[in-house]
């Protein structure tokens, strides 16, 4: 009798310290500020919605509709696959733009080339590298005027209203990690894809940079994108690459395409607002790198 007394003593004791512990564990989140779970930021508007003329490249053929499966593969149901052509010719140059938009989850950042293409058969010819993509950021100023602005903006016009929205567009250089792929029955033929993040309004590189931008634990809100581009050709010899054309297209398309993209994804700025908590952090880390 004494040892069941005893026993439901040290049962009360332990769930008594269990309930101590998960209170005051959520007591310090709250007070530390702490998001282990985000809250989802939605799209402005449809990815869709980008317009199918990109300066001299045009849309070829529809864009593309997952099944049910590749949706559950891809890890969302807000994607862009659409394929662009210089002057809508596929012969002057082709290039396929992937975009994918997730938000509220700290998963694993989706489908990369370097896994998928492999399992599909290709073999790697070129390592992945960081490559800078120079765009034109001619037309973009500074938020408001100000030469401290924390964004840049440009004006967007749409294709069916034709209004105007002035659009703030992301903090930080676009360096794209990019890979090369051949045919191994036919070695001529190469693929390169190219892919970067945009995060919580600024771009990333990799799966890493984009943990560190939009999952920090004081961050309440989060969302990500993955912009993907892909090239397919031909090369003479085994020493060449088709790398360099690849880079002179994503420059000039991406040129085109982060603007009206940036409509499309949440205005940042204005979310920054609701959390100015968040905001503080992001500031402090700019000023440390």
């Amino acid at each position: 009798m004494l040892l069941e007394r005893s026993a439901l003593k040290a049962y009360a004791a332990a769930l008594a310290i269990l309930i101590a512990g998960a209170i005051g564990f959520r007591m310090l989140v709250a007070q530390l500020n702490i998001h282990l779970m985000k809250e989802p930021v939605e799209l402005r508007r449809p990815l869709d919605t980008i317009p199918t003329r990109l300066g001299r490249w045009e849309r070829v053929g529809l864009d593309s509709v997952f099944s049910d499966t590749l949706i559950e593969e891809l890890g969302t149901r807000r994607y862009l696959d659409r394929t662009y052509a210089i002057d809508g010719d596929p012969k002057k140059g082709i290039v396929h733009v992937h975009v994918a938009y997730y938000t509220g989850t700290i998963d694993a950042v989706p489908h990369i080339p370097e896994r998928c293409w492999a399992v599909g058969g290709l073999e790697l010819t070129r390592n992945s590298e960081g490559v800078e993509v120079a765009i034109d950021r001619s037309a973009w100023r500074p938020q408001g005027g100000r030469a401290d602005a924390r964004y840049m903006v440009a004006s967007v016009k749409d294709a069916v209203t034709a209004e105007i929205d002035e659009v703030a567009m992301p903090r930080g250089e676009i360096a794209m990690t990019t890979i090369e792929f051949q045919d191994p029955k036919r070695p001529e033929v190469r693929q390169v894809g190219g892919y970067f993040f945009l995060a919580n309004g600024a771009t990333a590189r990799t799966s890493y940079d984009v943990r560190s931008l939009a999952f920090n634990l004081t961050d309440r809100y989060a969302y990500y994108c993955k912009v993907q581009l892909t090239k397919s050709g031909t090369v003479k010899g085994a020493d060449e690459s088709l790398l360099d054309p690849f880079k002179q297209d994503a420059q000039e398309l991406l040129t085109e395409l982060i603007p009206p993209l940036m409509r499309c994804l949440p205005d940042w700025p204005a979310w920054e607002k609701q959390d100015p908590q968040g905001l503080a952090r992001s500031v402090e880390g700019s000023t440390t790198q």
